[in-house]
């Protein structure tokens, strides 16, 4: 009979590897003390703190960060998705440079601005303009001021566990909760959205999704169920805004491009910033017109919106992610995909992974879960994500791993035998037991 693994709980998993997570990481700890003393629980973001304390970075370039400690790790964050090419990448180091000898920021245009917003907009099919904010956040809140300005409504529909940036609205459905201003339905079931919008429909200015859930597990959205919920969005009068702050590296056209969806709005960041703040809001030129000076009905501004270093990064970041280095990305995310089963496989524990193209998740159970931020295998995770970094490799504390176009065949390979001993690490933990 072949043995089964199943997962105990009460289990002191990470202690071994904690031990020497912390004496490679001295300084770390030690800055971390001194963070806590100034700044609530020594971070200004959340997604960067992780038991016991999360390490300092000193520097960074192309593939690796380096630590504070003397540590080198290859970066499988990409800070979020956000370096698409890798730290310090040549091109746009070289053109922020030069616009920063020429000045960083003032009250009025820049031609940097027109650059980038034709270059998006040129990529995307159905989005006639684009307009500019610091964060996705930002981003999200601009689209959900459009949503509302345009129907006189208030409320907002989202996934429950889905993520649109740091806006009460959005961070209510991302737990699961509803508020005065926000309702939730189950992601890629459409029916649970459309009973929503059925019943509630008189009141939501906008229904948000991801095309691929990133906080929740890089679970992708079926392309009916989008479909679905965007013709029940717009029966009901509420626009369809779709985020594609992470998903805009699946193709040149973003996500949509690939399922063929045209959605009302388009949120955007990230990878768009070249390693800088950055947000967008595109759409229909109908649609944005709310923000003609000649027939004002809202108003957007922000001190460094669109602001020219971030222009200049962006431009290059989004001019150089061409079609084929985005496959070739895809193809290397396949072959760790591949790499690190197998890995799973010879240790005997259970494992499975969620791609789509260059995004993965990977989880210590035999199936991954829906969308959801409860995890059955958060001991495992929380163990392989620390033994990774004592293995040189970091990557997100969720078990996200993201590439960037500078990654090399090579450098996989090491990858794939680096977390290959961070999964042999997490196998010997005694939260595993065999049952015949």
């Amino acid at each position: 009979m072949t043995d089964t693994v199943t997962q105990t709980s009460n289990t002191p998993a990470l202690t071994k590897i904690v031990e020497s997570y912390k004496k490679r990481t001295v300084e770390s700890e030690r800055l971390q003390s001194r963070a806590e003393r100034t700044i609530p629980g020594g971070n200004s973001r959340q997604a960067g703190h992780w038991a016991p304390y999360p390490i300092t970075i000193q520097r960074a370039e192309g593939v690796h960060i380096h630590d504070v400690d003397g540590n080198a790790y290859i970066d499988m964050t990409a800070n979020y998705t956000s370096l698409v090419h890798g730290h310090g990448y040549a091109p746009i180091r070289e053109a922020v440079l030069k616009q920063i000898e020429q000045g960083t920021a003032w009250s009025a245009n820049n031609p940097a601005q027109l650059d980038l917003a034709e270059a998006i907009v040129g990529r995307v099919p159905g989005m006639d303009q684009i307009r500019f904010t610091n964060s996705g956040t930002e981003a999200g809140n601009l689209a959900l001021m459009i949503a509302r300005t345009i129907t006189g409504r208030n409320k907002v529909l989202m996934s429950r566990y889905g993520y649109h940036g740091s806006l009460l609205e959005f961070e209510v459905g991302a737990f699961d909760l509803e508020g005065p201003a926000t309702l939730v339905a189950t992601y890629n079931d459409a029916a649970s959205f459309e009973a929503v919008l059925s019943e509630h429909g008189d009141d939501i200015a906008a229904v948000f999704l991801e095309p691929v859930m990133g906080a929740g597990g890089v679970i992708e959205a079926d392309r009916d169920f989008l479909k679905r919920v965007q013709v029940a969005a717009n029966k009901a009068g509420a626009l369809f805004v779709l985020d594609e702050v992470i998903t805009f590296r699946l193709s040149e056209g973003g996500r949509q491009a690939q399922l063929g969806i045209e959605p009302d709005l388009t949120m955007l960041g990230k990878l768009i910033g070249g390693g800088f703040p950055v947000g967008a809001v595109g759409g229909k030129a109908e649609v944005l017109s709310i923000f003609d000076p000649s027939n004002l009905k809202a108003w957007h501004s922000g001190t460094f919106n669109a602001n020219p270093v971030t222009m200049t990064a962006g431009t290059v970041a989004v001019t150089h992610l061409t079609q084929a280095r985005i496959d070739r990305m895809a193809v290397l995310a396949g072959q760790i995909e591949d790499g690190i089963r197998k890995s799973a496989a010879r240790h005997g524990i259970p494992f499975s992974i969620n791609r789509c193209g260059s995004l993965l998740n990977i989880f210590f159970m035999e199936t991954p879960p829906k969308a959801t931020l409860l995890r059955a295998d958060q001991e495992a995770i929380s163990a392989f994500h620390i033994a990774a970094m004592n293995h040189g490799v970091f990557v997100a504390a969720r078990g996200m791993m993201v590439l960037s176009t500078i990654m090399t065949e090579a450098l996989v390979s090491e990858i794939v035998e680096r977390l290959d001993l961070a999964i042999a690490d997490v196998a010997t933990l005694p939260i595993w037991q065999k049952s015949a």
